[in-house]
Formats: structure tokens, C-alpha cells, sequence
């Protein structure tokens, strides 16, 4: 091609640039984008980090049907427990079929990586936020023998007491933990942490009388309680919950300021699609809303939030903050 018709050519082509440029400017009309691939192409797979039976488990196997039925594809829960559930957010992070998911616990998706540095993610950069499913508060409970007739009763007894009260909880780096030494710093009380494998553990040594308090799922602690063997102080939420309307808050208590929760909520791996992330956010939020699902959930022990993936993020950031402080003012360190 000669150089006199070459330039022609370019000089056209950056004409005919302009033109559609300005049309779409006159028009509004952007140009088409290109379209999104068809998704999913194969069964969903959920990764939940605890046992068939826990609440984690349950909340995935609840909405894993109805989610089925919106995708049209199988969803199969699997469960990979251990490291308080982080194994199995590790093969969420590490997956790339972009058919993978989880249902995780707060700890998974905000302070992992703060608690123990050998985690080998870091749920901040590696995990795409898709839904804030459900969310519950913590119940202070003590034993059915505790002194005090109200809340501030019994927090003048614990100060007295000091370190010869103990606190139970499931682990070291737990949300009971984590929470209760906030509390600690906000109710000026001192109780000596004393682990447990799990809240079973804790519930036994409560009635037994060997530790004086501990954080509890309230669906968990409310049956000991109405039983006579367990006495509430208060739920860790802002108000009173519609979990337990009949127990105070620690606010009301005389605890000012004191709010934490416990949560469960869907992610990806961080290279998941942002159009799949945004669909799966839509159909489980929706999900977890409808009438039917909100009961089953309730029924759990959880208030349901069904947020979408913005809500999710800001949640995490907001706890991770919250929880990551006490972390480091305590000195923290999961075992």
C-alpha cells in the first residue's frame, strides 16, 4: 500500500472513530458490552469448615435446595472441619473452577490471618464477599447459684472477686473469647480465661460450678436457663433480642456501649468474576428472606440479615477493626 493511500485510510478509520464516539455521546447509548458467559455450567459446591450438625452446616444445607432450584445445577455441601473452620475457607481462596463457595463464621472471614500468621490466607484480599446471611448476639451466663439479682449486681461481685472467677469459652481466639475480653475492659472485671473444646464443655463446667460466666449462643443456653441451671446476665447486642426477647441487653445493664455478634455468611475466592459474585449475592440474600428459609434460620438461632456483598464487606471491615483491636491489646495468639 502506497503511503499517500495508507494515510487516507488511518485518516478515514479516525473519522469514522469519532463519528460513533459522538453518536453515543448524542444518544446515551454506550456501546454493547460484551456478553457475560453462561454460569453455572456445572454443580455448585459449598465448603463449610465445621461437622454435619453444626450451625454452620445447617445454615449451608438450608439454603443449599432453594439455591439449587434459582441455578438450576446440583449444590453440594461439603465439609472440611478443622482450624476453626479455616481449612475449608483455604480451599474456597485456593479454588478456580469458579463453581466453589463457603459458609463461614466471622473468625474465617475477618481475623484469621491477625490471630495465628501462619494462616495460609488472608480473608481481607483472598476471599470475595458474597452475603451476610445471619447474624446472632452472645448471652452472658452464669451459674444458677450466681449472686446478684441483676446485672449490676453481679458485675459488683465479679470486680470483688477478681481473678478467682473464671471465664469459659471454645477455644483460644473464639468470638467468646475475643468478647469477653472486651468485656473484661468495659465492665472493669478480671476473670481468668479457661478453654474448652467446645460449649457443651463450657455448659457442664458452668453447672458444675467449676467457672463463673462465659458468652453463649443463646438458642444454646437458653434450654439450661429455662431448666433452672444457668442464669442470664444479658445478650452482648445493642437492644434486646428477637432471639431472646426475654433477656436484657448488657447495655441495659449498665454496660454501656458493649455490642458483639456472632456471624455466618457466604464468600468466594477473591478471583471469582464480579458477575458471579453479583448473582450469587441477589439469589442468597433473596433466599435467606423468603418466609420459609427465615424460619428454618430463626429456628437455628439466627437473625436474618440477607445482606448483599457491599453489606458483607462493610461488616467485615467494621468486626475486623473491632475484634483486631482487642487482638492486639490483649496479645491474643490462637493456638
Amino acid at each position: 500500500m502506497s503511503r499517500p493511500v495508507l494515510r487516507r485510510t488511518l485518516l478515514a478509520f479516525a473519522l469514522a472513530t469519532v463519528a460513533v464516539g459522538s453518536l453515543a455521546q448524542k444518544t446515551g447509548k454506550p456501546q454493547p458490552a460484551a456478553p457475560v458467559p453462561v454460569w453455572p455450567t456445572r454443580p455448585l459446591k459449598i465448603m463449610v469448615g465445621f461437622p454435619g450438625g453444626s450451625t454452620p452446616d445447617l445454615v449451608a444445607r438450608t439454603i443449599a435446595e432453594p439455591l439449587s432450584r434459582a441455578l438450576g445445577q446440583p449444590v453440594i455441601v461439603e465439609n472440611h472441619p478443622g482450624a476453626g473452620g479455616n481449612i475449608a475457607a483455604d480451599l474456597v481462596v485456593k479454588s478456580t473452577d469458579n463453581h466453589t463457595i463457603g459458609v463461614m463464621i466471622n473468625g474465617n472471614m475477618t481475623i484469621a490471618r491477625m490471630l495465628n500468621p501462619a494462616t495460609p490466607f488472608d480473608p481481607l484480599r483472598d476471599l470475595a464477599p458474597i452475603s451476610l446471611i445471619g447474624t446472632a448476639p452472645l448471652l452472658l451466663t452464669a451459674p444458677a447459684n450466681a449472686p446478684g439479682n441483676t446485672a449490676q449486681e453481679f458485675f459488683l461481685a465479679a470486680r470483688n472477686a477478681g481473678s478467682k472467677w473464671s471465664y469459659g469459652t471454645p477455644g483460644v481466639g473464639t468470638v467468646a473469647h475475643i468478647g469477653m475480653e472486651l468485656l473484661k475492659t468495659k465492665a472493669g472485671i478480671d476473670p481468668v480465661h479457661v478453654p474448652y473444646p467446645g460449649n457443651p464443655q463450657v455448659i457442664t463446667a458452668m453447672i458444675s460450678g467449676q467457672i463463673q460466666l462465659a458468652l453463649l449462643p443463646p438458642a444454646l443456653a437458653a434450654q439450661q436457663i429455662r431448666a433452672g441451671k444457668l442464669k442470664a446476665i444479658g445478650v452482648t447486642s445493642s437492644a434486646r433480642s428477637s432471639l431472646v426477647p426475654e433477656y436484657p441487653s448488657l447495655d441495659e445493664g449498665g454496660v454501656r456501649g458493649f455490642q458483639l455478634e456472632i456471624w455466618t455468611a457466604a464468600a468466594g475466592p477473591a478471583s471469582m468474576p464480579g458477575p458471579i459474585v453479583a448473582k450469587l449475592s441477589q439469589l442468597i440474600s433473596e433466599i435467606a428472606r423468603t418466609p420459609q428459609v427465615r424460619q428454618k434460620l430463626f429456628q437455628q438461632g439466627w437473625q436474618v440479615a440477607g445482606t448483599s456483598a457491599e453489606g458483607l464487606a462493610n461488616r467485615i471491615k467494621s468486626d475486623t477493626s473491632l475484634l483486631g483491636g482487642v487482638i492486639r491489646m490483649r496479645g491474643i495468639k490462637a493456638e
